[in-house]
């Protein structure tokens, strides 16, 4: 088998400044050790976030050129809304700055005190919205989701029998909304399987609950789908997403993520009185309904990624990219949630890192470490972003400590990807310095963003 290579050839570059470790330590210190904090003129490889961070295609630079920036009726409009149509099956499609404001939107509608959201696992601005709605998420995963070290092909499913129960023990009519994550991001960016997602509607419609997805990651989840799921080997990514959408009521996307758009987003749902009461949101807060919040020329941007994001040779060099850095880390033996995921690797910190304890954040420790060692900016998924406090101040922890490094769509090559496994093997091998971290400063939601630490 021949090398899978890049399903596309570079028009345009922007320089990578290099820094050394002794200024990057100088940098990661003013910056207070929050990765978010540091200028990303001051980063080598940044793996942060895949979320608006693609490289548009030609295809997409000429559809921008060709946006339609009509206040209202754009024809941009109408070309993004057949192309969600077409994918998700859905009638009601409402446009939205990104992804967080269209969940800012249904759980302002939906949410409030004493209800629940429950999902496999809910990501950090979902939660954020629905705790700020007055009502509480719910993660259900699966029990091998739990396990980081122990490989399954559908570790990002929820627990459909602790769904039953929960829903039981609380009552339908406290659970405005159950919402499926592809691919599952805070639980290592592992995929749900199809037969999950219509044993979880199953349930739903026993009880009258509506399924929404948060659609981010789409066409990674469905490629997971087509290569271990049987049955589907020889079905197209877009007839699976089609079947994937049908077990749906609703979705949330951001496009910044398999839209392949550096900013955008959207609502769409199959109930023509909660997209009214959306719409009526969305003038107040986003914009007129054929915009909302997005220039003709992003509409026109989503509306080409959402198609090319579905082409198997993409996917097939996307999705093994990321497995070629986990087969670089285990020649090391470091420990990271396998298999991996469809557009990150997830360092186990806890496991990377055992003697810092849970309350000296070991997931940023080890953010800081790789800084510095290698100019690569990742994130912390652990206590700092989903810890909470007791009664009496102490951490609750989060069910892992990890880091993901997310790995931008169409923008590092091989050669980049060589650089990090050896930065993350170089780490491993100098762990026992890493020191762990203190918040002297965070705020109430969405901590992550702006907190503040100090080396303990």
């Amino acid at each position: 088998m021949h090398t899978i290579i890049e399903p596309f050839k570079i028009k345009s570059v922007e320089p990578i400044y290099f820094t050394t470790p002794q200024q990057r330590e100088e940098i990661l210190q003013k910056a207070f050790y929050n990765p978010f904090l540091i200028q990303a003129k001051e980063v080598m490889i940044d793996l942060l976030t895949d979320s608006g961070t693609s490289a548009m295609s030609s295809e997409q630079w000429a559809g921008i050129m060709r946006g339609d920036e009509s206040y209202a009726g754009s024809e941009s409009f109408f070309r993004f809304e057949a192309a969600v149509r077409n994918i998700t099956g859905m009638p009601y499609i409402i446009p939205t700055h990104q992804g967080r404001a269209a969940e800012k939107i249904i759980f302002s509608i939906v949410g409030g005190k004493g209800k629940y959201v429950v999902s496999n696992t809910l990501f950090d601005t979902t939660r954020a919205n629905i705790e700020f709605s007055g009502a509480e998420g719910i993660d259900l995963l699966c029990s091998e989701g739990m396990l980081p070290s122990v490989p399954a092909p559908f570790k990002g499913n929820i627990d459909v029998e602790a769904l039953e129960r929960f829903i039981v023990a609380k009552g339908a009519q406290q659970i405005p909304l159950v919402v499926i994550t592809i691919t599952n991001n805070s639980g290592g960016g592992q995929p749900v399987s199809m037969e999950n997602i219509r044993a979880a509607k199953r349930v739903c419609n026993k009880y009258h609950i509506p399924l929404f997805i948060d659609a981010c990651r789409f066409a990674e989840n469905c490629y997971f789908i087509k290569i271990r799921e049987a049955g589907y080997a020889n079905k197209s990514i877009l007839e699976i997403a089609q079947e994937l959408f049908s077990c749906a009521d609703g979705c949330t996307m951001s496009a910044k993520k398999d839209g392949l758009a550096n900013i955008g987003g959207f609502l769409a749902m199959r109930d023509e009185s909660l997209a009214m009461q959306c719409r009526n949101i969305l003038i107040i807060t986003e914009g007129f309904p054929t915009y909302g919040g997005l220039a003709g020329r992003d509409l026109e941007a989503i509306a080409i990624g959402l198609n090319e994001v579905m082409e198997e040779p993409y996917l097939k060099y996307r999705i093994r990219s990321i497995e070629y850095i986990g087969e670089k880390l285990d020649t090391a033996g470091v420990p990271y949630i396998k298999p991996t995921g469809g557009h990150a690797v997830y360092l186990d910190a806890r496991a990377f890192l055992p003697h810092i304890s849970p309350d000296q954040y070991p997931g940023q420790a080890l953010c800081g470490a790789l800084y510095v060692a290698g100019g690569i900016r990742g994130v912390e998924i652990g206590s700092v972003m989903f810890g909470k406090y007791g009664e009496n101040g102490s951490l609750i922890p989060a069910a892992m400590e990890l880091v993901r490094l997310a790995i931008p769509r169409r923008v590092y090559t091989q050669s980049h990807i060589d650089y990090t496994a050896e930065v993350i093997i170089d780490v491993f091998e100098q762990r026992k310095n890493i020191t762990g971290y203190k918040i002297i400063y965070e705020t109430p939601y969405l901590r992550h963003f702006t907190a503040r630490f100090q080396k303990v």
